[in-house]
């Protein structure tokens, strides 16, 4: 069966290495388009019989329009074409054009350092897979839920635990899961977080939902157990559920309640707000603790889950934001700041976790730089708890 040749825009204002790029590409097997700015390029795509691009090799510092206009171009027409930025600007100032591209839902392949080699165009167009089989990062569209509308769904019960699992990165065995909030919905079927966990917090109206992703994970851990599949489970606890000084005392009762224990159970401590009353909650996050819980700072590195907590919160597990995980290997800022948290989580006796583990390159990295465990695509996404249980079944190991 004949297969696709790949279409490459080389997008390059400098007339040298435009030709020594085109000239590398005319050994392989695809087809080539120039252009010298990002005019130039939109007008190739803007054609009538334009033919669709599969990758764009983007040089940044271009005059007329630069690489950051055209890509923010191509995310406004949800364009499918990837883009391998090319570039000898600063490593920082690229790493912060390459979360640019993302927030554009650009589909971004690589960043690579000026100039390239044919090595590494073969292994480009190699690892390439069309956006058909590699989903784009934009998020869907999803209709606009009221609170009202989620409430009442809470009230229903309509919201279920998916299961994500985390994989100690020294040994590849599953060694627990983090239970995250999908919305079963009756008529828009699997609806993920971002559609409704930011206006229960907003509204402080999170509680409900947390009570019941504790209630129905802890009906699922007790499954897993019978199954002979000895893990922890991460549950998701707001910093705004913290200043009622009753909840560690309530979570205590469920757990007890449902016949498990305390020791299987790590708490993700999830900051999107600051904590307005700091005793109300060190209370209940040392009761957790006192109590046999795990506790997880979660998103580490971001917004207010910062150093400061590390100082006054008994945590058990370090758990890296994803946003320091996607390009870590590539970018060195990103490496420094992911080596330097394994390393103050080891020096303070965390767990470190990486979450956001994509490619067996993640993977490897993280375990040289002795990273504890991961959890990521490259593992498995989240799924149901009937799932999750013929996942582990079949697993080997990583």
């Amino acid at each position: 069966m004949k297969t696709h040749k790949l279409n490459i825009l080389v997008l390059e204002d400098d007339d040298f290495q435009r030709k020594m790029t085109t000239k590398m590409l005319s050994t392989l097997e695809v087809n080539i388009c120039e252009a010298s700015n990002g005019v130039e390029a939109l007008a190739l795509l803007n054609t009538e019989n334009s033919i669709p691009i599969d990758i764009a090799l983007c040089d940044i510092n271009m005059p007329e329009m630069d690489g950051m206009e055209f890509m923010r171009h191509l995310g406004e027409k949800r364009c499918t074409t990837s883009i391998v930025i090319l570039s000898t600007l600063d490593a920082a100032l690229l790493a912060s054009v390459a979360k640019m591209s993302l927030a554009y839902g650009i589909n971004l392949l690589e960043v690579i350092e000026k100039p390239i080699s044919l090595e590494r165009l073969k292994q480009l167009i190699s690892q390439f897979s069309s956006p058909e089989k590699k989903p784009i990062t934009s998020l869907p569209t999803l209709p606009n839920f009221s609170l009202e509308e989620i409430v009442q769904g809470v009230c229903a019960r309509e919201f279920e635990p998916y299961f994500q699992p985390k994989v100690d990165l020294k040994t590849g065995l599953i060694i627990g899961a983090e239970a995250l909030a999908r919305w079963i919905h009756p008529t828009h079927g699997l609806i993920p977080p971002f559609a409704f966990i930011g206006l229960l917090e907003q509204n402080n109206m999170l509680d409900d939902l947390t009570f019941l992703m504790l209630e129905k994970s802890l009906v699922a851990l007790g499954l897993f157990n019978k199954k002979g599949l000895q893990i922890t489970i991460s549950v998701n606890l707001s910093i705004t559920s913290l200043t009622d000084v009753s909840l560690a005392n309530k979570i205590v009762q469920m757990v007890q309640d449902a016949g498990v224990l305390a020791d299987q159970i790590i708490f993700e401590i999830t900051e999107s707000a600051t904590m307005t009353n700091v005793a109300h909650a060190l209370e209940n996050l040392a009761r957790l603790r006192m109590n046999g819980f795990g506790l997880s700072i979660d998103d580490y590195g971001t917004g207010y889950a910062s150093m400061q907590q590390l100082t006054r919160i008994a945590f058990t597990e370090l758990k890296i934001d994803q946003s320091f995980i996607k390009y870590f290997n590539k970018t060195p800022s990103l490496r420094i700041i992911v080596e330097s948290s394994i390393e103050i989580a080891r020096k303070l006796k965390y767990k470190s976790v990486a979450e956001g583990v994509e490619t067996k390159e993640d993977w490897n990295l993280l375990k040289n730089l002795g990273c504890d465990i991961a959890q990521g695509y490259y593992i498995a996404k989240p799924m149901n708890s009937k799932d999750f249980i013929h996942f582990c079944e079949q697993y080997k190991g990583m």
